[in-house]
């Protein structure tokens, strides 16, 4: 899981807490609320100042923002 888990931070920390997993392929497990969760296989492929984008294993392009990893809707797993 990436090192920002559990403690107070910002934009900046997590975008350099994502910067060593740019390109590599990761484990998102993104949380839809009332015990429902999606699992994605995803490689890293952009970092932007809010938000990052991943591909799925099928060509898939989706964006999550940083908000997402602060609130904990998604927790990123190497």
């Amino acid at each position: 899981m990436l090192d920002i888990q559990g403690k107070p931070c910002n934009s900046l920390e997590i975008k350099q807490a994502l910067i060593p997993h740019l390109g590599k392929t990761v484990k998102i497990k993104y949380n839809l609320g009332r015990n429902k969760y999606e699992t994605y296989e995803a490689k890293i492929i952009k970092i932007y100042n809010c938000v990052f984008l991943v591909k799925l294993q099928n060509n898939i392009v989706k964006s999550f923002s940083f908000a997402d990893i602060i609130t904990k809707i998604i927790k990123i797993y190497e």
